[in-house]
């Protein structure tokens, strides 16, 4: 049987984009993509790219204190969001432009419209237009959700946050998962008066407890203020402003609201169940080791399945697809000890398992210590750092590296790497430290804190 395609990708994000320019320019596939909104998806668009310069531009304010301390005869100003703003969109229309540029110099044929699929080789475009393909990739990730209550519809999203025509003077942030958490500290230091509900007892719920504790009292110090074990009960508009009604007990007047408590896979209406594959209680579609649906032609990857959803993943899915079905080399996606970095204010940087999950497994020795770094410390500031390592009794493994401090994320990059070698604490031990820099540490701590 012939096909119009050796393979159509449903989604331009990070994830199809890669797949399609793979499969297409090293392969020599016949391949089409079809995307309804931007090229780029989450990441690019409304995820984070974007999000990582808002934290850049919140990042200053703190340091023009910083520089006075220093002796640099600096004065503080007001943050421009108009200019910000301007130079933001201009900077995401022109990475769309090389997402677009690149699917175009591979080969690869695009739609810019939305596509469904009409059974296992047939996909339809919302012009009427059929194709037929070898192989069909679903890769349309996932959208931010706003649960339903009373006053729901006044509240944005991450995905609203970056067009929004001026700076509020308050914004409730609900939510306590990284996004709430790295927006809280966008706004803040943006100078946006700032609270942050969460339902739970303590923000970034997985993660580990010391690390996610001293965050959490960071983000306190830094102006925040954060009410745990607070939720939304009703909201109304009052006057240009939004009035909330919380759990506990308060009443308060917000410019703007934005929740951050979930999202949801992008796999309704792609007449995906019609034929037969299957979607889990969240609504992700089901995919084996291989990113393989049921529907032995069709696959999936990235958000819409729900697994890991962070942009190098979706990366790595679709390489792995590409190996699978393209170069007959059969490829499962590795999951395992995935490093992460989350941009909240104290930034944290980890890899592999928190003490809790290391300890409920086997027997553990924790490395930690908490320190001032140098460069805060001589200004006058209080902020404290984190490096903490989780070793295995047994096999000497080091089982969990946890950073919470300046940089973190760049410092996590160059320690999962040793972890997913498997490295052991005497490996840390046996690297002559670089001084003075904050991740010597990770090389200096010679006696555990406790076990577990």
């Amino acid at each position: 049987m012939s096909f119009d395609y050796d393979l159509f990708v449903i989604g331009g994000g990070s994830g199809g984009v890669r797949a399609a320019r793979v499969a297409a320019g090293e392969n020599g596939a016949k391949v089409a993509l079809a995307e309804e909104d931007r090229y780029g998806g989450t990441c690019v668009i409304r995820g984070c790219v974007p999000k990582k310069l808002m934290v850049f531009a919140s990042e200053f304010s703190g340091m023009v204190e910083d520089a006075q301390a220093y002796g640099w005869d600096v004065k503080p100003g007001a943050f421009d969001w108009d200019l910000f703003r301007g130079k933001l969109h201009v900077e995401l229309d022109r990475l769309e432009g090389i997402y677009r540029n690149i699917l175009k110099n591979n080969g690869v044929e695009s739609f810019d419209q939305r596509a469904h699929v009409v059974d296992a080789h047939t996909v339809e475009l919302a012009d009427g237009t059929r194709m037929t393909a070898k192989h069909i990739l679903v890769a349309t990730g996932g959208r931010p959700v706003v649960p339903e209550f009373p006053g729901s519809d006044l509240a944005i999203t991450s995905n609203e946050i970056f067009h929004l025509e001026k700076l509020p003077e308050s914004i409730l942030i609900v939510g306590g998962g990284y996004i709430a958490s790295e927006f809280a500290g966008i706004m803040n230091g943006m100078g946006v008066k700032t609270t942050q509900f969460y339902r739970g007892a303590q923000i970034l719920r997985g993660f580990d407890e010391e690390a996610r504790g001293l965050i959490s009292e960071e983000m306190c110090q830094n102006g925040i203020n954060l009410h745990l074990g607070t939720n939304v009960l009703e909201m109304a508009k009052d006057g240009d402003k939004i009035r909330v009604k919380a759990t506990n007990g308060t009443e308060q007047l917000f410019d703007v609201v934005m929740y951050a408590t979930g999202r949801a896979p992008n796999a309704d209406n792609l007449g995906l169940e019609a034929i037969g594959v299957e979607r889990g209680r969240k609504g992700e579609i089901i995919v084996d080791d291989y990113s393989q649906t049921g529907v032995p032609s069709i696959y999936a990857i990235g958000d819409v399945t729900d697994r890991v959803n962070l942009t190098p993943v979706a990366i790595r899915e679709g390489m792995a697809f590409v190996e699978t079905v393209f170069k007959g080399n059969p490829t499962p996606v590795d999951h395992d000890l995935i490093p992460t970095a989350i941009f909240t204010q104290p930034e944290f940087g980890t890899v592999g398992l928190s003490e809790e999950d290391a300890a409920a497994q086997e027997p553990v020795e924790i490395y930690a210590t908490s320190f001032k770094p140098m460069q805060k410390a001589f200004a006058g500031g209080t902020q404290r750092v984190l490096m903490k390592l989780i070793v295995s009794q047994a096999t000497r493994k080091v089982l969990g590296c946890h950073i919470v401090a300046p940089g973190a994320g760049e410092m996590i990059q160059l320690a999962g790497i040793a972890v997913k070698m498997g490295a052991t604490k005497e490996d840390f031990d046996r690297t002559v430290a670089v001084h003075p820099v904050m991740a010597e540490e990770l090389v200096t701590m010679r006696h555990p804190v406790r076990t577990a």
